[in-house]
Order: structure tokens, then C-alpha cells, then sequence
């Protein structure tokens, strides 16, 4: 198989393609995912008209479950996490698209049988979607299954993250998959991606001539990427324990949103461009350096059930990381990711340079703050604001922080939006790779990571609800972490 086939033709739902008829499987369908999002992604597809015409859901996992059971376990998830009730037309069009086949990789049979038999009631040759909700650890399992049954034939996959735990799991997960599938058809999934509000930093960036000639180390001081969680590890003692929040969180999602912040204009927005460009910048990166990382551990996190008295897992990291490239040569690129903290936020803020000398005195509440920065929200539906300086209202010139905000909510009829995890599953359909990570882009992330993964500090501890350790404020001086919120 081909490692770095890619596509190169402009991105499918710029024409507003409906996919081809598709036999859908899920593996892991009665897991957390499936319940939280994959279900509830596909009813919404579903009743957006954006599924294709014809098209059966295969699921399966390795307890056994009979059809009416599985749609019953959809219908719950439906109504507890979905959009929209489960009921009507809709819902029963949808639900009897519902089949259920218990199968695991040395017992592939009922599977195999499920996948016909949708096939069947679909009619002619379908494509198959295969998405792996399932853990890491059996990526590798499940794939090879694909291929030694022949299910992988005229097939995509989607790979949930992490991929990988390092470079050389990252490395052999890769051969792994390139041995049954071709590069084209492989689907590396950060819902982070799919969010409207990170596509649309390509627009605000190539789209509007007012920004992308600010967009360099001559305008811009520094970048911060923040994604503080103020939930803990919510009983996934087993997954965290062996990821760690660095493995889960900085690899997987902000490292790939600083590829979108930091990337060179594309030449078209087809797939191959975009994640050329993308590429380009992870290359760039210098490796990680331990001496600009802090790890932290919440207090109370040992006290989970299933974590070791003596646990080094993080579950805070902020990072420094240089991106050396002409664009971006000597700007700091400040990662920020934690469980347990103060505030739940997804945030890009660009930190604009200072004026070199100041003509105007500020008042005492905006003295110790820096003022110029644009703040891109990316938790749905997301907004944008400039902050900037102006004269407050009176007789002597003196200056205040205020704020030019666009809002998604505002602006845009939301019926049209479609969360991370709806529009990434469309896009794989549609065969669309433009926002899933191609296998050298997840590989040089590994590497630049391996001197922290080879060697890391050890955790410090932080109250939980807190903003992490002390540590972290020194990391980023002499400026200073911002949220929207943080007074």
C-alpha cells in the first residue's frame, strides 16, 4: 500500500456532495463515544439530510446484543446527548437503519454476516465506513481482521486518538494500518478539527487581506492555544493512567490546532494543500525542550480509584513550543491544558507587539494588562475579539481595554452548523481528508515530543479548581496566561 497517497481534488463539500451509498460500522457502539457522540452525529446527519441516500449502521463491540436492544442503547443515547429528540419519521427511518453484530478480531463471523446483510438491503456496492471507537489497544487487532476477512475491500476507517503513545507505537500502528489500507482512505480523528470555529481561522486568516499581512514574528509577541477543563478524569482511570494529559490533549488536539494557526497560505483548500501546509509547520518545530514544560498533577487525583498511590500522570501540561520557520522565527507558541481547573475555555489567543513607545497613560485598571490580542474561542458555536485600546469618555486622554466581538451565535443561523464529530464523519464519507492528520504529521509530532516522553519532570501538585501549578506563570513571563474570563 501507498504511505503518502493523498487526495488533491477540491474539498467535496465545497460542491455540496451527498455521499455515495455507504454500510456504516461502528466498533465499540455501546462505548462512552458511541454513546456520547457517534450516535447522536449520525441521527443529526440524518434528519440534516447530509447521510447518503441509501445506507445501513452496522455496531458492534464484543458483548452481545440483539438488534431492537441496539436501537433501544441509540435511542437513549440519542435523547440524552443528541440535539434533537428521537421520535417521528425521522427516528424511525433512522432506527431501522440499526443492525447489531457481536464480533471480535478471532471470531469475525457475525460480523462478516452483518456487513452482507446490509449490504444486501442497501443494494449494488457500497462503501464501507469502518470507525474504531474502540482503545488503542485494539487498533492493530481489528485492523488486521479488516483485512484478513476482506471487509477492508472498497473501505475507509476512521482511527480515534490517541494514535499511538510514541513514535515508535505511532510508527508501527502506522504500518500496521498502510498494510490493509492505502493512505487516502485512512481518517486520523480530532474532533477538534471539525469545529466550525477552527475551519474558520482559515477564513479569517486567507479570506480578509485586514489580518494575514499582521500574521508573523514582526506584528505577533507571542500565541497562546488554552483548553483548561474543570472536570476530572470522570472514572476513565484505566485510559488516563496510561495517556496522561499530554498524550491526550497537547499531541492530539492543540499541537494540531496550532498547525491550522501557524500554516502557510494553501494553494487551494483541497486536502493535499491544507496538509501539506500543515506538515510544514510540525517540521519546523524544534523539539520539545523539558526545561520549558510543566507537568502537574491535581490534588485528589491519586485518591481515584483505579491510580496508583505513587502516580507521576500528569494531568496539567504547559509547553513552549518554537516553531523555526521564516513566519514565525523567535514567536513562542504557549500550550495550556489541564483537568480539574478553574475554568472550562478553548481558546487562540494572538498577542499582539506593543507600540514601542506609549503616548497615552492608562487607566489603573488596564495598566497591568496587555491590550492588543485577538481572542479566538473554538468551543461551540465560538467567537472572535479584537482588543484593543480607546479613550474612555471625559476631558483628559486617558485609555481603556475595549472589545470588537463577532459571535457565531449572532451572526449565522445555527441550524446550518454541525458539531466536530457530524462534520468529520461526513467528511470521511465524502473522502474529504483536508481535517484528519496524515501519518508523517502525527509521526513528527512523536518526534519533536521525545525528549519529554524519554525524560520527563516530575509532576507538581495544584489545587484542583485552581489555574495549575505556580510553575506554569513562570513558564509564560513576562507575559501572562488570558482567558476571556479571568479577571
Amino acid at each position: 500500500m501507498s504511505v503518502l497517497t493523498d487526495v488533491s481534488t477540491a474539498p467535496a463539500r465545497e460542491a455540496g456532495a451527498r455521499p455515495g451509498d455507504h454500510v456504516i460500522v461502528l466498533f465499540g457502539a455501546t462505548g462512552d463515544l458511541a454513546r456520547r457522540e457517534l450516535l447522536p452525529g449520525l441521527f443529526q446527519l440524518a434528519r440534516a439530510g447530509l447521510l447518503p441516500p441509501r445506507y445501513r449502521i452496522v455496531g458492534t463491540a464484543r458483548s452481545p446484543h440483539g438488534d431492537e436492544e441496539f436501537r433501544r442503547i441509540a435511542r437513549d443515547a440519542v435523547a440524552e446527548f443528541g440535539q434533537t429528540p428521537p421520535e417521528g419519521e425521522a427516528w424511525r427511518d433512522f432506527a431501522g437503519t440499526l443492525t447489531f453484530a457481536a464480533a471480535e478480531p478471532a471470531h469475525p463471523q457475525p460480523l462478516m454476516d452483518a456487513v452482507s446483510g446490509a449490504e444486501r438491503a442497501v443494494g449494488g456496492t457500497p462503501r464501507r465506513l469502518f470507525h474504531l471507537a474502540v482503545p488503542p489497544s485494539g487498533f492493530e487487532a481489528t485492523v488486521r481482521m479488516l483485512g484478513a476477512t476482506g471487509l477492508a475491500e472498497h473501505g475507509r476507517i476512521i482511527v480515534e486518538k490517541p494514535f499511538g503513545t510514541d513514535l515508535a507505537s505511532a510508527r508501527a500502528l502506522n504500518t500496521a494500518i498502510h498494510e490493509v489500507f492505502d493512505e487516502s482512505d485512512v481518517f486520523r480523528i480530532d474532533h477538534f478539527l471539525g469545529k466550525e470555529s477552527v475551519d474558520n481561522i482559515l477564513a479569517f486568516r486567507f479570506a480578509n487581506g485586514l489580518f494575514e499581512p499582521i500574521w508573523n514574528r514582526n506584528h505577533i509577541s507571542h500565541v497562546q492555544i488554552d483548553v483548561p477543563e474543570t472536570i476530572g478524569i470522570e472514572g476513565r482511570a484505566a485510559f488516563f493512567e496510561g495517556t496522561g494529559t499530554y498524550r491526550d490533549m497537547i499531541v492530539t488536539h492543540l499541537l494540531q490546532v496550532l498547525g491550522f494557526v501557524a500554516m502557510e497560505p494553501p494553494t487551494t483548500l483541497a486536502a493535499k494543500p491544507i496538509r501539506d501546509e500543515t506538515s510544514k509547520v510540525f517540521a519546523a518545530m524544534a523539539p520539545l525542550d523539558v526545561r520549558d514544560v510543566v507537568r502537574g498533577q491535581y490534588q485528589g487525583y491519586r485518591d481515584e480509584a483505579g491510580i496508583a498511590p505513587d502516580s507521576q500522570t500528569e494531568t496539567f501540561v504547559a509547553a513552549r513550543v518554537e516553531v523555526e520557520n521564516w513566519r514565525w522565527s523567535g514567536v513562542p507558541f504557549f500550550l495550556r491544558s489541564g483537568k480539574s481547573m478553574a475554568q472550562r475555555r478553548q481558546a487562540v489567543t494572538i498577542a499582539f507587539r506593543e507600540p514601542p513607545m506609549r503616548m497615552f497613560p492608562l487607566s489603573s485598571d488596564t495598566a497591568p494588562r496587555p491590550t492588543n490580542k485577538l481572542v479566538i474561542d473554538f468551543a461551540d458555536p465560538g467567537w472572535i475579539a479584537a482588543h484593543f485600546l480607546a479613550k474612555e469618555p471625559g476631558a483628559t486622554m486617558r485609555l481603556g481595554e475595549a472589545a470588537m466581538t463577532f459571535r457565531y451565535a449572532d451572526s449565522f443561523c445555527n441550524r446550518r452548523s454541525l458539531a466536530g464529530y457530524e462534520r468529520l464523519i461526513l467528511d470521511a464519507m465524502l473522502g474529504d481528508q483536508s481535517l484528519f492528520t496524515r501519518s508523517d504529521g502525527i509521526e513528527r509530532l512523536w518526534e519533536i515530543s521525545a525528549p519529554l516522553l524519554s525524560d520527563p519532570p516530575p509532576v507538581q501538585p495544584y489545587p484542583a479548581g485552581s489555574w495549575g501549578p505556580d510553575a506554569a506563570l513562570k513558564l509564560i513571563a513576562p507575559h501572562h496566561w488570558f482567558l476571556p474570563d479571568d479577571h
